[in-house]
């Protein structure tokens, strides 16, 4: 027979799965009366776990938010999901506030696990092979986060602090359109009320975010996503290149996504495909991985690395 304590943590577990459970409902999965279940109720609210009453037909008890998170209950999947899901976040760099807070909510929920469970974690881990390095990146500030998103949710300006790339730092006022993660980092895109520019920010160089009164209107069929991979093709580096790409968008986007190239209708069967980079070497294998007709328009250094490769790739099939 469980014992009441067991029987309380039971209630917390069913009450967290959500929607409203009905007393009886409830009774008949302990396995106790009416009376015993609102005993058990109140003990939840003594421990400051926010269980709310609902009156009616339909009544019963429900789980509401709470000034702080209560005990929390999950199945074995569950909890191996989270873990997972922490050590994905560590190696891409999608965290927060550093890896401390990772790494301690993966080491408390590792330490309640059932020693069957934590062995089969083990063994999925020491397993376990990612194809890109450990994520070095710097994180935001947790706080940063939530103020813009609820900025980007209710459309009120924020105000932030932003050190750029070259050491720089300004005051700005931001209209944000959406939060995007991409390549392991964390961005803000919206309009820069100062300049009138769309623009797109690391989330790890912006301190003492803070919404401002007043709202603003988005554009309509903002697409947040596109407007960071298409900023990152369109940046400002040293070379300006133009291809023209007999193919299908399909093919051609297997190797320069639209973080990399822009693509317009040429002639019939063609693509004009347009990028930006600091170097060019790294161009000539990505287009011959095509496998597909291309046309180089700018730059002529380009058109005697293609060649130079070429002539390098045709040397190494005829080694003897």
């Amino acid at each position: 027979m469980p014992k009441p304590a067991g029987r309380v943590l039971t209630l917390l577990e069913l009450l967290q799965s959500g929607g409203t459970r009905t007393v009886a409902e409830l009774a008949e999965r302990l396995g106790v009366d009416g009376r015993t279940v609102r005993r058990y109720v109140g003990q939840l609210i003594d421990l400051d776990v926010p269980v709310e009453s609902a009156r009616g037909r339909y009544g019963g008890y429900r789980l509401g938010p709470g000034y702080r998170l209560p005990p929390l209950m999950l199945s074995d999947d569950e909890a191996l999901a989270v873990l997972l899901g922490l050590v994905a976040g560590r190696r891409t760099g999608l965290v927060t506030a550093g890896h401390t807070a990772s790494e301690t909510a993966s080491a408390k929920i590792r330490r309640v696990l059932p020693k069957q469970v934590a062995r089969r974690l083990d063994v999925l881990l020491d397993s376990l092979a990612f194809t890109d390095q450990p994520g070095g990146f710097d994180t935001p500030d947790a706080d940063v986060l939530l103020t813009l998103a609820d900025a980007v949710s209710h459309c009120r300006p924020v105000a932030m602090r932003y050190t750029g790339g070259d050491g720089r730092r300004s005051e700005r006022t931001l209209h944000a359109y959406g939060i995007v993660a991409h390549a392991g980092r964390w961005y803000v895109t919206g309009q820069d009320a100062g300049s009138g520019e769309d623009r797109t920010f690391r989330l790890d160089r912006i301190a003492d975010a803070r919404t401002l009164p007043g709202s603003f209107a988005p554009p309509e069929g903002l697409d947040p996503a596109q407007r960071v991979v298409t900023g990152f093709a369109t940046a400002e580096y040293r070379h300006e290149v133009v291809l023209r790409i007999q193919g299908t968008p399909e093919q051609i986007r297997a190797r320069l996504p639209a973080s990399v190239a822009t693509l317009e209708e040429a002639d019939e069967g063609w693509l004009r495909v347009r990028l930006r980079a600091e170097h060019l070497d790294w161009l000539p294998p990505v287009l011959a991985s095509l496998d597909r007709p291309f046309v180089i328009e700018t730059p002529e250094e380009l058109r005697t690395l293609t060649t130079t490769f070429a002539t390098r790739l045709t040397s190494y099939a005829n080694h003897p």
